[in-house]
Parts: structure tokens; sequence; C-alpha cells
């Protein structure tokens, strides 16, 4: 199935929600202790709804509900990281299969980031985000067998060293890219539409070791 680019019209929209939760994660120097979430409470994460979207940490998941299509929404950890090894496990609950879910890393204010991400029909894509202007860094949308399609858990893992990043999908390694624009900064997970809304995207089981 043909994917789309998420409007930047979505991304300004949640940047005017999410821009003042997000400043005080600015200026910090990275953590150097391992980090595992849960997700029992609320703690450091910063959460935003609106009529776009539900952003919730519910029965040990922080889920991302999509009620427009276009729309993307995320919520940010509120800590800064530089180098580390992530993992945490996506599941899709329910939605349309063309859409696209995963991990925001290295954020300075919500307009510049890095993002690793998957869809529910199989395809796999890393860009960096900055002031409203997407750069790929390899391939646009590509399809990967290791990604577990549909109302299926996929297990997300990202290796951040310096310039060096590599993405794994249930193991399997789909992405190795460099690029040195961003060094540090906060992370989020996000979830977003294309054509369809309905999309509800559970995160749980968040482990980052720098």
């Amino acid at each position: 199935m043909q994917h789309f680019r998420s409007s930047p019209i979505s991304y300004i929209t949640l940047l005017l929600i999410l821009l003042a939760a997000a400043l005080p994660a600015c200026g910090k120097a990275p953590e150097k202790q391992p980090w595992e979430e849960p997700f029992d409470a609320p703690g450091t994460w910063h959460l935003s709804s609106d009529a776009a979207a539900t952003v919730a940490i519910d029965a040990g998941q922080l889920k991302i509900d999509i009620h427009q299509a276009g729309q993307v929404a995320w919520a940010t950890a509120g800590r800064t990281f530089a180098d580390f090894t992530l993992q945490v496990e996506a599941t899709q609950l329910t939605g349309p299969f063309d859409n696209e879910y995963g991990v925001l890393v290295r954020m300075d204010e919500n307009s510049h980031f890095y993002a690793f991400s998957i869809s529910g029909d199989g395809y796999a894509r890393v860009a960096r985000y900055e002031e409203g202007a997407w750069t790929l860094l390899g391939s646009d949308w590509t399809p990967h067998e290791s990604i577990r399609q549909g109302e299926a858990t996929n297990l997300l893992e990202l290796d951040a060293r310096g310039s060096q990043f590599t993405f794994r999908v249930n193991g399997e390694e789909i992405a190795t890219v460099e690029d040195a624009t961003l060094t540090k900064g906060d992370l989020g997970l996000y979830a977003g539409a294309f054509d369809e809304a309905g999309v509800q995207i559970a995160f749980d089981n968040l482990q980052v070791t720098p």
C-alpha cells in the first residue's frame, strides 16, 4: 500500500500543544543511568490530548489514539539522552494498518528530532525532522519481513552512538544510518494516521541504557 508523509500541519498543531511542556528538558545534561519504564504512573511523561488525538497512560501502557486522519501525536519522556540503547514493545490495538508509529529521539523543543518508524502493513522509515521539513536517512517507506503486520506486537530496538544509529525490529536489523546533526535530547513515543483515523497504538516495557 502506498505511504505518504504526514502533513507538516499536523506537527505544527502538536507543537503548539506540547512546546511548553518540552522546554524544561532542553539544556539538561544527558542521563547516565539505565531507565526502565513499566508505565504504571505518568512520572515525568508529558501527555497531551485534544480533538485530534488522545495520549494517556492506562492499565500499564502508554496508549495513543488518533481520532482524525492525517494527524500524529506523541508523548515525551522529559529526560535527556545522548548515546544509548533503547527497546520498547509497540502494539497496534485497532485501526487501519496503513499507519505509522515508533520512536522519536534526540528531541529539541519538538521541532528537531530523529524518527524511527514502522507501519501496521509492514513498512519502515528513518528520517530527521527540523523546523517543519523532513530529511530521509536512507530509503523512504520500505517493506520488511521482520515487521509483524496488523494487530500485533513489535519489539522496537535502537542503538544511538554518536552519529551512528542502528534500528532493529523483532531482533532483525532493518536500518543503519549516520547523521551528526542532533547530539542529545528528549525521547518520545508516537503514532499517526494517514488517510483513515482510528489508529490505536500501545507501548510497554520501555528500557533505555546509556
